[in-house]
């Protein structure tokens, strides 16, 4: 946790546990090669209360000759903001305050005073809450960006550190919101773990931090064993992470022997199931940061994705994260307004829709730009029978005595339709999509070039039938698109 040439700030709240890791460390420091900053973070709560703490932990820091580094936030007040829990809002703007302290290099490390009963009472707290087997982990003895949060008390009982401060004759501060059997936390601490002690087991303590060790020991494996897979399948670019539904479902291929006619597995809880969940939340956190409010329904609905539905279906997941099928895909990005259902597509559209209207010449080439593309649309006119070299960049000659104005470059719309070439009847342009498998995110934009009201191109298709350059062709059209 601690390594000769380090600074380590200690997180004194005033409390006992705080002030007697820092009196451990202040005592050692010299030992461990290490020196010492005494951090306290103001959640302005309990009125004078606090001013009072935060005198008290800068007074303990000058006697011992060492800096005491604070900050202060309005908790209430920001919680109010952004609809948090009280508790919740107060770790979190705690612990951003923490790591602000290391990123700005005041600090290589905080120390935190968390206790072997800290930890039992986080247990009980995420079981009666509801909990899966990473959460059973509790509070890790390192943890945060880097590592820079350690925890050395962890093993240590909560009556043992008072027993040392007594010893020592060293004060601390009583939190009276601590005795507040309003909160869940309170009432585990004063009447649910003393009773299991008292009526079950006196040991209680000691077992459920025991267990906590286990868990974390079996997720540190589910951890890497995720991430081996991720880094194996994913494939991510432009905000956007991206695994075959197959990949997802059978990362190790021992769920493929349960599998349906579709090639995916049927059961609901194939030999794979814990890594394929791992696997998800690793997938979530690579496009927003972390995995926080992802629950388990969420997770539920990405496997339903990548075993039941369609190409085109998708689900929103929290902070506005998008998970979609597209053909044998699941991707995720990071803005859900972006992505949508394929029948969002198909309704609604997506993005700026355009047309532009152009002049076929006689000879020569004629171009326009397509800024919503990116790309450039060159309609070259040649002499046919045409050279090699006039098609060596490739495209599909038309027959440029059958094109009539308006000439219109358009995006694609619901419903289009015609005959390409080598078919008896028309089809619909999202038949094609699906048969050349065109996710439906990129369809809203497809460019088609329309002649006198009737399709007779589209991008990546065939042309129509009826248009196409033959026999009796004497001058052709070559569609050519570049980049801009």
């Amino acid at each position: 946790m601690l390594v000769p040439g380090d600074r380590a700030g200690v997180a004194v709240s005033g409390g006992a546990d705080s002030v007697a890791l820092f009196c451990l460390l202040a005592r050692l420091r010299e030992t461990l090669g290490i020196t010492l900053a005494a951090v306290h973070f103001d959640h302005s709560l309990r009125g004078s209360e606090s001013d009072e703490d935060v005198l008290f932990v800068s007074e303990l820091a000058r006697r011992h000759g060492i800096e005491f580094i604070s900050a202060r936030e309005d908790v209430a007040l920001i919680a109010a903001q952004n609809r948090w829990n009280l508790e919740d809002a107060a770790r979190r703007l705690r612990y951003k305050f923490f790591e602000q302290v290391v990123a700005e290099g005041r600090t290589t490390r905080i120390a935190v005073a968390h206790t072997a009963d800290d930890q039992a009472e986080t247990v009980l707290a995420r079981l009666l809450r509801g909990t899966g087997p990473a959460g059973l982990g509790g509070i890790y003895p390192v943890s945060g960006h880097a590592g820079c949060i350690v925890r050395p008390l962890l093993d240590v009982r909560r009556g043992e550190v008072r027993d040392y401060l007594c010893d020592k004759g060293q004060t601390w501060r009583e939190d009276s919101s601590n005795r507040d059997l309003t909160k869940q936390r309170a009432r585990i601490r004063e009447k649910l773990l003393p009773m299991l002690a008292g009526d079950f087991s006196p040991q209680i303590v000691d077992h459920l931090s025991r267990l906590a060790g286990f868990a974390r020991e079996e997720e540190v494996l589910w951890e890497a064993l995720a991430e081996e897979r991720f880094k194996e399948f994913s494939r991510a670019g432009e905000g956007r992470v991206a695994i075959r539904a197959s990949e997802l479902l059978s990362p190790w291929g021992l769920g493929m022997r349960h599998a349906t006619a579709s090639g995916l597995p049927s059961a609901p809880f194939t030999p794979e199931r814990a890594l394929t969940e791992r696997l998800i939340r690793r997938l979530y956190k690579e496009v927003r940061g972390n995995i926080r409010e992802l629950g388990a329904t969420h997770v539920e609905q990405v496997i339903h994705l990548a075993s039941k539905a369609t190409s085109g279906k998708s689900c929103v997941l929290p902070g506005e994260i998008l998970a979609e099928r597209v053909f044998e895909d699941i991707i995720f990005s990071g803005n859900s307004k972006v992505g949508a259902s394929e029948t969002m597509f198909e309704t609604q559209g997506r993005g700026a829709a355009y047309q532009y209207e152009l002049g076929l010449p006689d000879r020569g080439a004629a171009s326009i730009s397509i800024p919503e593309l990116g790309t450039r649309l060159c309609l070259k006119v040649i002499d046919w029978p045409f050279a090699e070299r006039d098609t060596e960049r490739g495209g599909e000659a038309l027959d440029a005595g059958l094109i009539r104005s308006p000439l219109i470059l358009r995006s694609w719309r619901p419903g289009d339709a015609y005959r390409p070439r080598g078919h008896r009847q028309s089809q619909k342009l999202k038949q094609m999509f699906l048969a050349k498998r065109i996710p439906s995110s990129e369809r809203f934009c497809w460019p088609v070039l329309e002649s006198g009201g009737n399709i007779v191109w589209a991008r990546g298709l065939p042309p129509a039938g009826d248009y196409c350059a033959n026999d009796q062709t004497r001058v052709g059209v070559i569609i050519l698109e570049e980049r801009l």
